[in-house]
């Protein structure tokens, strides 16, 4: 019995997504269609990307709220390249050398300015999102040709490419924690950076260089939405913040830094993906959703609490 609770300790959101999907799936019989999954997938395919960059943030016990403002901006300044000179790998590269280095300066405040995270991405959230406004001036950017838009549209085989490169991310994400140095570093500076630090670890260098991921792919989510609709819009990533921070949570990891996994994650963010399409397809109103989506990440709070305790 106890290695049981245990096993469904351990093993609690996958419990949680598969549990989720039955009960939908019996409401509604139309969930478990070929078409309906791939859309589920398409539509979490930009959150799971934020998140798994949200998540090598919150191991350090930061958090990144600019990374809604910082697609927006990337998305904006991608399709400004893609309209004038035509060229997608130039609009790409450009899109991720600014979010890397977005995510940098923000761990930079962080670690030498020695700030507290929430407040100084809050700040540099406001930044970006004023940015992009006077870069759009406050209008879409639209226009961007087929070759652009067939990134967030296309197909490889079967399966749309958002999701091809969520599970590309997913992939490096967590060769990158489970396999480097640079993910070890991660889990101790997270769990006691004094200590960290004491052992001779560049917690500094640690810290903003997981902002720096976090930069980058929110910056390749920047692209997959603009792509996808077609047009960057000045209110792109609005709120993309939360939804990649409950992610983060609900996968089970620590908002105290250095416990977690990046499987966790993917499970959390299909688990919001799931549930959005679950509230859709039952015609539930989206001012109910909130609340359900609220109810649903306090709970996973409550519980990871409990079971630190």
């Amino acid at each position: 019995m106890n290695i049981n609770l245990k096993t469904m300790e351990k093993y609690k959101s996958l419990i949680a997504l598969i549990v989720l999907c039955v009960g939908i799936s019996i409401i509604t019989p139309s969930f478990l269609t070929f078409a309906n999954i791939t859309n589920v997938l398409t539509q979490v395919s930009v959150n799971a990307i934020i998140a798994v960059g949200m998540t090598f943030v919150i191991l350090t016990g930061g958090i990144d709220l600019s990374v809604g403002s910082t697609l927006a901006i990337t998305g904006a300044i991608a399709a400004s390249i893609v309209k004038s000179t035509g060229n997608v790998f130039l609009a790409f590269i450009v899109a991720a050398i600014i979010g890397t280095a977005i995510g940098l300066v923000n761990g930079i405040i962080i670690s030498k300015g020695k700030l507290q995270a929430f407040i100084a991405t809050l700040a540099t959230m406001t930044i970006l999102r004023g940015l992009t406004y006077v870069f759009t001036n406050g209008t879409p950017i639209s226009g961007l040709g087929k070759g652009f838009t067939s990134l967030g549209n296309g197909q490889i085989a079967v399966l749309p490419v958002p999701v091809l490169i969520t599970a590309l991310v997913f992939i490096i994400a967590y060769y990158a924690l489970t396999q480097t140095r640079f993910g070890r570093y991660l889990y101790a500076l997270g769990g006691n950076e004094d200590s960290a630090r004491l052992s001779g670890i560049n917690t500094d260098k640690i810290k903003a260089t997981a902002y720096a991921v976090s930069g980058l792919v929110a910056a390749l989510s920047g692209i997959i939405v603009t792509s996808r609709i077609g047009s960057a819009s000045p209110n792109a990533g609005v709120g993309y913040e939360l939804d990649a921070i409950a992610a983060v949570v609900i996968g089970g990891t620590s908002l105290s830094g250095g416990e977690g996994k990046i499987t966790g994650t993917i499970i959390g963010a299909l688990i919001i993906g799931v549930l959005n399409n679950g509230l859709n397809l039952m015609n539930v109103s989206p001012f109910y959703q909130s609340i359900v989506k609220g109810a649903v990440i306090l709970i996973a709070v409550l519980m990871d609490k409990k079971g630190r305790k």
